[in-house]
């Protein structure tokens, strides 16, 4: 069964998903990558505000393609996780209570999901066109000098996500993998 959330994504939402639950989120995402998850760090560790209120927030990793005329966004698929992992402990510890990617995190933020009770969502990997069509609106909010990688604001609607680590430990890659596992004959 799939679940439809909002964005923000309220802490008795967010509590309530589980490690396998499809999800189709509404509202609003922010947008960064590697480059992008740098500054924010530096721009906290300088003692600085964020150019967004990252409190109960959600960050896509995307880096999108340009937009067709007449279009609000390129291709818009998901990037690899583990490049912002460095930086995801601290924006959690922060307020962040969500992140979209693929592939699988490593341990410190895992334990940090935990620890700051967040989630992390797989996008559709391989299906950026697609997943296109879910954003309504989209706007470079800073670092508009890191080009595809600049922090933005997009809006969704009905964006398909499947939760990998909810905030209880469930971890779909690690009970995947333990669910087909050869046994020992």
């Amino acid at each position: 069964m799939t679940k439809n959330i909002k964005s923000p994504i309220d802490p008795k939402v967010l509590e309530e998903l589980k490690a396998g639950d499809q999800v189709l989120i509404t509202g609003v995402l922010y947008v960064a990558r590697d480059a992008a998850h740098k500054r924010l760090v530096e721009t906290v560790d300088r003692g600085e505000k964020l150019p967004f209120d990252i409190a109960g927030q959600t960050v896509y990793y995307m880096g999108p393609s340009p937009a067709k005329p007449g279009g609000v966004i390129g291709a818009a698929g998901p990037t690899t996780s583990g490049r912002m992992d460095v930086y995801a402990p601290r924006l959690m510890e922060l307020g962040l209570k969500g992140m979209i990617g693929k592939g699988a995190r490593t341990q410190p933020v895992l334990d940090a999901i935990k620890k700051y009770k967040a989630v992390y969502f797989a996008g559709l990997g391989g299906a950026g066109a697609l997943i296109s069509k879910c954003i309504k609106k989209a706007e470079v909010i800073a670092y508009d000098d890191l080009g595809a990688e600049a922090l933005r604001r997009i809006e969704v609607v009905d964006f398909p996500a499947t939760v990998i680590n909810d905030m209880h430990g469930g971890n779909l890659y690690a009970e995947g993998k333990a669910k087909y596992a050869l046994k020992s004959v």
